[in-house]
């Protein structure tokens, strides 16, 4: 299989003109989530403050399956259980790999351990992201994993990263910070079709090859 950079592949399953949507629902997840907590006396008691995180990832989720639903991010999602089934994540399902949503303190480092995320991330292992690490490792075994990242308090940052198999290695790729991007998209940009390299298609060939080896939808 011939080598597929993590940045190629992550600019065809997400191409620059749907990261620009992304900007403006972070930002009214987190006026959404500032105004919920302002009208809830319940979420203003410092206990609550202090996880005000988690209704801010909430609103992020609800932003982005409604950015989904109305067609302006062409992909799909679902609610996938965590390993242990305590509770479900917003699950992005794009045309040829899988991305999740976490809020984290530093973007440049990976969220905690979770078993789902050691799970997803392990199918980054493959050679066609370049890691020489693994070259003996030549057959596509499952989705390619992203992540997308942003804060627990601030709104300062939205990064997505190919996460790295072993942990602690963090990110094999990242973006830069998605707040950044112009609201509008260049013309001169290249149409996602002009991201099916050689490569890519390769790649995307022996991921439907997987799909249909192992029955998976």
């Amino acid at each position: 299989m011939d080598l597929v950079t993590a940045e190629q592949f992550l600019l065809n399953q997400i191409p620059v003109r749907h990261r620009v949507l992304f900007a403006p629902v972070f930002k009214n997840a987190y006026d959404a989530a500032r105004e919920i907590a302002k009208a809830e006396p319940v979420l203003q008691v410092p206990s609550a403050e202090d996880n005000h995180g988690r209704v801010i990832s909430w609103a992020v989720d609800l932003g982005f399956q409604r950015l989904i639903e109305s067609g302006a991010w062409p992909v799909d999602y679902r609610w996938a259980y965590f390993a242990k089934p305590t509770g479900r994540y917003l699950q992005v399902k794009l045309s040829h790999s899988v991305l999740s949503i976490s809020q984290v303190l530093d973007p440049a480092i990976q969220p905690r351990d979770a078993v789902f995320r050691q799970n997803a991330r392990i199918n980054n292992r493959e050679p066609y992201f370049a890691l020489p690490e693994f070259d003996d490792t030549m057959m596509v075994a499952g989705l390619p994993s992203f992540l997308l990242v942003h804060g627990y308090q601030e709104f300062a940052f939205a990064h997505i990263g190919v996460p790295h198999p072993v942990h602690q290695r963090d990110y094999i790729y990242q973006t830069p910070n998605l707040l950044n991007l112009p609201h509008e998209v260049p013309s001169d940009l290249p149409p996602v079709e002009e991201t099916d390299t050689e490569e890519v298609m390769s790649l995307k060939a022996e991921i439907d090859k997987w799909r249909q080896d192992n029955g998976y939808e």
